[in-house]
């Protein structure tokens, strides 16, 4: 199966995904904030699906992501939509040439699949670069407590007419860490057989004092650390946190 068919897939395992609590949230932080401007650059757009509904919510929105498949279904999905959002094969690591945003998110999680601490320091300082002065970067990670209590060491299953996983999750070699196999079996009407696709996925995630201190490293200031899409501080057992930083005015 090829990886266009399973940005596909994605979609639709993914389809229970609060994508409008991320727009939400986006947008009473912009209003918090007093940021008026609403060109927002998504960082790790994938197959776009938050690129589009920030569209639909009156966002200039521009996407960047490093796989040209996943690309590819989001320049489609936009299509239908009647939108011309423009969308970039690039390494968020290292941006370049797209001028400067009110708002840069990287959303979903997606900052977990950088595979070390440089480049983690090196997207921060790249948002840094692409941001307009007292822009907002917003982004949201797995605490540490998910990656070790929730996901190490767990089995997840699914079981449906036409798709099936199973998915284990293992400890990875570095402090925080995780690796996910995931084996897919997807029915294939014509035949009425299932083709079965592996996936390792590899995330990792660092404790809120570091993320801290990375940003004010790159130049931002940290206005907000949020749990679980409120407004409250992150506890023991929280499992997604938000970080929200501005670009302060020379």
């Amino acid at each position: 199966m090829s990886y266009e068919q399973f940005a596909y897939l994605y979609d639709e395992l993914m389809q229970d995904a609060p994508y409008d609590e991320w727009v939400r949230f986006v947008t009473e932080k912009l209003n918090k904030y007093q940021v008026n401007g609403k060109n927002l650059l998504d960082l790790a757009c994938g197959t776009g699906e938050l690129s589009v509904r920030f569209a639909k919510e009156g966002f200039s929105v521009t996407g960047v992501d490093l796989s040209a498949d996943m690309l590819s279904v989001a320049q489609a999905k936009g299509q239908e939509e009647g939108m011309n959002i423009p969308f970039f094969e690039q390494d968020m690591t290292n941006l370049e040439g797209h001028g400067e945003f009110d708002i840069i998110g990287i959303f979903c999680d997606s900052l977990n699949y950088l595979k070390s601490d440089e480049d983690v320091i090196h997207t921060f300082a790249s948002a840094c670069s692409h941001l307009k002065d007292n822009g907002l970067f917003i982004f949201d990670v797995h605490s540490v407590y998910k990656i070790s209590e929730l996901f190490i060491d767990q089995t997840f299953t699914l079981t449906d007419d036409h798709l099936s996983y199973i998915w284990n999750s293992f400890a990875g070699e570095l402090p925080n860490s995780v690796e996910h196999e995931l084996s897919f079996f997807v029915l294939d009407e014509h035949s009425g057989k299932y083709d079965r696709f592996d996936e390792l996925h590899y995330q990792r995630t660092y404790p809120v004092e570091q993320y801290s201190e990375w940003l004010e490293r790159a130049g931002f200031e940290l206005l907000e650390i949020c749990a679980d899409f409120l407004d409250s501080k992150p506890q023991d057992d929280t499992e997604r946190i938000f970080f929200i930083a501005k670009k302060p005015s020379k």
